[in-house]
């Protein structure tokens, strides 16, 4: 089941995000000393509960037998009529059963409810098959930026809603 989470969910979303992202850390070789930014090393409870409180952002996650959350994303609405998306995970267990594609279909559903016209995201550039997959859902490559706080690219992709 997809659904909004509850604020007594943060801890768990956030596990879920840490868990997720540090697969990526893993194969690319980030570490908290190299990309003490990256998202597996800088997401917090302190971290969500600003986003939702401050940013008001929509915090949907996926729960198995409605109580165990396997997967989460966040949007965000920006300047005219965008939405960015924000740490669409799934816990690598449950990774290749759709579970990440009905989050995006979600986010695409939410966004479209909100007025948004386009979702972007910003994903690791060097990461070959992430890139693919939002390709495959139809998101356009539209460029990239260098920063010296990351051992990485980071590469911003967009979807026409």
């Amino acid at each position: 089941m997809i659904k909004e989470i509850d604020r007594s969910d943060i801890p768990n979303c956030v596990s879920v995000i840490k868990d997720s992202f540090m697969t990526v850390a893993d194969e690319f070789g980030f570490t908290s000393e190299n990309a003490p930014r990256f998202t597996a090393f800088a997401i917090s409870n302190d971290r969500l509960y600003y986003q939702l409180d401050n940013e008001h952002r929509i915090m949907v996650a996926y729960y198995l037998d409605n109580k165990v959350i396997v997967g989460y994303y966040s949007l965000l609405l920006q300047e005219d009529n965008q939405c960015e998306l924000n740490n669409l995970s799934v816990l690598p267990d449950y990774r290749h059963n759709n579970i990440g594609t009905a989050l995006l279909d979600d986010a695409i559903i939410r966004a479209k409810k909100m007025g948004c016209v386009k979702i972007n995201i910003g994903i690791v550039e060097e990461n070959k098959i992430l890139r693919k997959w939002y390709e495959d859902k139809g998101f356009t490559h539209i460029g990239t930026m260098k920063f010296d706080f990351f051992p990485f690219t980071c590469g911003y992709m967009v979807k026409t809603l």
